[in-house]
């Protein structure tokens, strides 16, 4: 396949609004092929980046109108919600050039279902499961398998959708409140998996549905609390490079895992483009999928944005257009992958969360905190009041970044961050990268 011309005077559009798309914003701006960083909705860091525009991105035809007004020449997707609402279909049938998969091919991530089926068909390792519609056959189910116990919404539910329920009676009413309407129409249908043993770790592959780059490993903290306790969040921080996955673990998510999918997808009519997240768990008899995700993670694209030195456009653009089998080796070092500076990112997230967040408290002291020696804050959750002061408005709010020499540094540096910031209505976790550094 013929590569994608790239030449400098990029515009890119980025769709989302929260730290995940601050990262790739403030990355791809670093390009010296690229001119202008469109982003909608966007945030008050990413409005310092580039002009933000107030669009939906899972409106098809607000979005579209955007992009033929604006022309760029890369659309980045950055949520999940619009590519489940098929937003990259719709643009690409406009002649644009998307990083992000098709409605179909991310419903891997929209549907948990759906993407266990595909991995029992390509015989990809993962755990045992069954589909429910139907609450007297969940709970049947239920009595057929060992705590603990596994259960998911089967659609997106804002990253809050995977109980690990301890007793029979807890999962029980877990898939009770499920079915009758806890996640909405996500939770209609579930998923009731066994529980696997082992350490959790999230891999990245940018694809073009042919070749693979693999980014590091990288390891986030899904509970609210210190010591994973409390209820799942979107995520209160990450690190990368994670130890956990040594070389023969990669090898076998490669071959077991990502080609298998990659070559299934294709040859059943729906190629992966973009970015695919594995969720694995590294288990004693090898690596199996836990769940994936039709796109960056967050907080992990903040931690992989800030320790790649290099520039990541070219390989988002070959990964929207094709011939990334041929450009791979140049690709990575354009990247700069062989130099990966180990990061760590520590999220502040307002009180209440991940129940009721408050909302509207001030929020000073971002530029002193990002003025740090390899400290970089972005933001989720952040608005401007009418005195144009920095306020919350959502769950996780900012994501204090930092590199190091190693990752002991790294996770310092975030907490320096975090302690320039005066915010008396959020809350982080004391323990990222514990797991790492015990």
């Amino acid at each position: 396949m013929a590569l994608k011309s790239i030449t400098p005077g990029m515009k890119i559009l980025i769709l989302g609004s929260g730290g995940r798309e601050h990262a790739l914003a403030w990355k791809i701006a670093q390009s010296p092929l690229v001119d202008e960083v469109f982003s909608a909705p966007g945030n008050p860091g990413m409005d310092k980046i580039g002009p933000c525009f107030d669009v939906d991105p899972a409106n098809l035809k607000d979005v579209q109108e955007l992009a033929l007004q604006i022309t760029p020449d890369l659309i980045i997707v950055g949520p999940e919600a619009p590519l489940a609402a098929g937003v990259s279909d719709a643009l690409r049938a406009r002649g644009f050039d998307v990083f992000g998969p098709s409605q179909k091919a991310a419903q891997l991530e929209s549907s948990k279902g759906f993407a266990k089926d595909l991995m029992k068909k390509y015989g990809v390792p993962t755990a045992a499961y069954g589909r429910f519609t139907d609450l007297t056959e969940a709970l049947d189910f239920l009595e057929t398998m060992d705590a603990p116990y596994v259960i998911k919404a089967d659609g997106l539910a804002a990253g809050k959708g995977v109980i690990i329920a301890q007793t029979l009676e807890e999962a029980e009413n877990t898939v009770e409140e499920m079915m009758t309407g806890k996640f909405g129409d996500a939770s209609a249908e579930i998923v009731i998996e066994e529980f696997m043993e082992g350490e959790e770790a999230s891999v990245f592959v940018m694809t073009d549905g042919d070749g693979a780059i693999y980014l590091p490993v990288a390891q986030d903290h899904k509970r609210v609390g210190d010591g994973d306790t409390g209820p799942n969040t979107g995520g209160m921080g990450a690190y990368a490079p994670a130890p956990i996955a040594d070389a023969r673990t990669m090898e076998l998510v490669q071959t077991t895992i990502v080609e298998p999918m990659l070559s299934g997808m294709a040859d059943d009519d729906m190629p992966y483009q973009g970015v695919l997240y594995v969720g694995i768990m590294v288990t004693p008899s090898g690596p199996k999928v836990v769940e994936f995700n039709a796109r960056f993670g967050d907080p992990e694209c903040q931690v992989l944005m800030a320790g790649l030195p290099g520039d990541i456009v070219p390989a988002l653009l070959i990964c929207a257009t094709g011939g990334l089998v041929g450009a791979h080796a140049g690709l990575c070092d354009m990247m700069g992958l062989g130099d990966y500076r180990p990061s760590a990112v520590v999220v502040m997230a307002a009180n209440g969360y991940p129940e009721k967040a408050e909302k509207g408290t001030l929020i000073q002291g971002v530029d002193i905190a990002g003025a740090l020696d390899g400290v970089t804050v972005f933001h989720a959750g952040t608005d401007v009041n009418d005195k144009g002061e920095l306020i919350a408005s959502g769950g996780r709010v900012l994501g204090v970044t930092a590199v190091g020499a190693d990752l002991k540094e790294a996770v310092a540096k975030s907490y320096q961050g975090v302690a320039a910031i005066d915010w008396p209505g959020g809350f982080f976790r004391k323990d990222i990268g514990r797991r790492a550094l015990r």
